[in-house]
C-alpha cells in the first residue's frame, strides 16, 4: 500500500509491532492496548513511537502522552464508519496534536478531501488509489461550508454567500 504524506509518495519508516511480539529497533507503531500496557517502556525507547487506534478507540485514552507520539494511525475498518473523522478533528483541535495523523484501511477517493480537512496529513491507501487520483480528490472542493481543522475560510467567512443566486 502506498503512503502519501503531504501530497507526495513517501517511505514508511515505521514498523508495525503486533501485540505480544518483540519490538523491532527503530520507529514502531503499536496498538492502543499495547501502549497502555507498556507505556513506560515504550516512551523510554530512543525511537519515534506511533499508536494505532481502531474506530471504537478514542484518542482521549492517550491522555497527555498524545504530545509525545510522532504518529497516530486511524484505522478505517469500513468506509461507512466515520468515527475516525471525529478522532482526527479532536486530535487537531481539542488535543492540539501536531504530529502525523495517518489514515489506513477502507478508504474511498471521495472521502480524501474530508479526511484532509479534519487534519489527516498522511494516507496509507489501497493500491487502486493512485497519487494522481489522490491529488485530484483534494482539489474537488473549491469552497467549504463547515469550519474544520484545516483552517480554511467558510463560504460565509468569504462573503461568497451574498453573491450566490437565491
Amino acid at each position: 500500500m502506498p503512503l502519501i504524506r503531504n501530497g507526495v509518495l513517501a517511505e514508511n519508516i515505521f514498523a508495525d509491532a503486533a501485540d505480544g511480539q518483540p519490538l523491532p529497533d527503530g520507529p514502531v507503531i503499536v496498538s492502543l492496548k499495547r501502549f497502555l500496557a507498556e507505556r513506560d517502556t515504550l516512551l523510554a525507547r530512543n525511537a519515534p513511537l506511533g499508536v494505532r487506534l481502531k474506530s471504537e478507540e478514542s484518542p482521549e485514552a492517550l491522555g497527555e502522552d498524545v504530545a509525545r507520539l510522532k504518529l497516530i494511525v486511524l484505522e478505517f475498518l469500513k468506509f461507512r464508519d466515520g468515527r475516525a473523522f471525529s478522532w482526527a478533528r479532536m486530535l487537531r483541535t481539542r488535543l492540539n496534536y501536531r504530529g502525523e495523523i495517518r489514515a489506513a484501511g477502507d478508504v474511498l477517493t471521495d472521502q480524501l478531501a474530508f479526511m484532509h480537512r479534519v487534519g489527516i496529513d498522511a494516507f496509507q491507501l489501497p493500491d487502486k488509489i493512485t497519487l494522481e487520483m489522490f491529488r485530484r480528490a483534494l482539489d474537488e472542493m473549491s469552497n467549504v461550508y463547515q469550519p474544520s481543522a484545516d483552517g480554511r475560510k467558510t463560504i460565509r467567512e468569504l462573503h461568497l454567500y451574498q453573491s450566490l443566486p437565491r
